[in-house]
């Protein structure tokens, strides 16, 4: 027998006076209860109740064994209760992880739009580029652009990025635009040492064929906010992603190269380390991010 909810009908036994009340209370039959308080003494080795036809009276040992167990009973109600409130309410430290460019308008946006949401939930926000244990670092969620997710992590994409490759006006004038990917090899790159592809960029052929083009980069770096600032400085062409420089490009400071030429795109996920028993602040967010994301997909011309 289960011996928590033998406490339980012992304890209801006691405060209700007897195995009726105590069965009817807890949806068990009068002969159920009584079993169950029979294996607590037979258990203990102690007679808890003196019984009589109506009415039941603790015994000294009893009478201690109430009390510590109805004790250990409110608190169990108190933990039940205080993770029921967490399955309904979002609310404490949210940790994500993200890539450096996540420090961009758009993502600023998104959690100015989920703070006024859930006020409760502080986000905590870890900017990195490289790929970090999500379980090692205390890491609640992961926002990352890869082919590979992880076979032990959930993977929920959210958004399919095309990466643009891009280059200050000032940089065209002087130094003219590659008419296809095979000329960049003539032309000032920028490296992103976490790149999957290296020093071959991905193009999209015919057919969805991948075509990769090779470039000499003048520069590499592990940092995202670098590679852009210095695009922006005219001295290199680089792909970057679409969050971090679509307002350059509508405001002019940028310049799209190769548009006919799409670099391949990638997958933004959202990844965690279990889908069961999710955390209300990991759900509403992934379940926000996802919606923005549909959002300005459908928005997109």
């Amino acid at each position: 027998m289960d011996t928590l909810v033998s406490l339980k009908v012992f304890r209801s036994v006691v405060e209700g006076g007897n195995f009726v009340s105590a069965a009817r209370a807890l949806d068990l039959s009068t002969a159920m209860a009584s079993k169950h308080v029979a294996n607590l003494e037979k258990r203990l080795g102690v007679r808890l109740l003196n019984r009589s036809s109506r009415h039941v009276s603790l015994t000294d040992a009893g009478r201690v064994y109430y009390e510590q167990s109805r004790d250990a009973l409110d608190n169990l109600d108190a933990a039940e209760a205080a993770v029921g409130q967490d399955a309904a309410a979002p609310h404490g430290v949210l940790k994500v992880t993200a890539p450096v460019w996540f420090a961009n308008a758009r993502f600023a946006r998104f959690l100015a739009r989920y703070r006024a949401r859930y006020p409760d939930v502080t986000v905590d926000v870890s900017l990195n580029d490289r790929v970090v244990d999500l379980v090692e670092d205390g890491f609640d969620l992961a926002l990352r652009v890869t082919a590979t997710p992880g076979p032990a992590l959930i993977a929920r994409p959210l958004d399919t990025l095309r990466f643009r490759l891009v280059a200050t006006p000032d940089y065209v004038k002087a130094h003219g635009a590659p008419a296809a990917p095979a000329d960049l090899a003539a032309h000032a790159t920028i490296g992103y040492i976490y790149a999957p592809s290296g020093d071959q960029w991905p193009f999209e052929g015919p057919g969805g064929a991948v075509l990769p083009a090779r470039v000499v980069p003048v520069l590499r770096t592990n940092n995202t906010t670098l590679v852009h600032e210095m695009v922006l400085t005219g001295v290199a062409v680089a792909p970057l992603p679409p969050w971090m420089v679509d307002e350059d490009l509508a405001a002019g400071r940028l310049v799209e190269l190769l548009p006919a030429h799409r670099l391949v795109a990638a997958t933004l996920y959202a990844v965690y380390t279990s889908r069961r028993y999710l955390a209300p602040k990991v759900r509403t967010f992934v379940d926000l991010m996802a919606s923005g994301c549909s959002e300005a997909a459908k928005a997109q011309p």
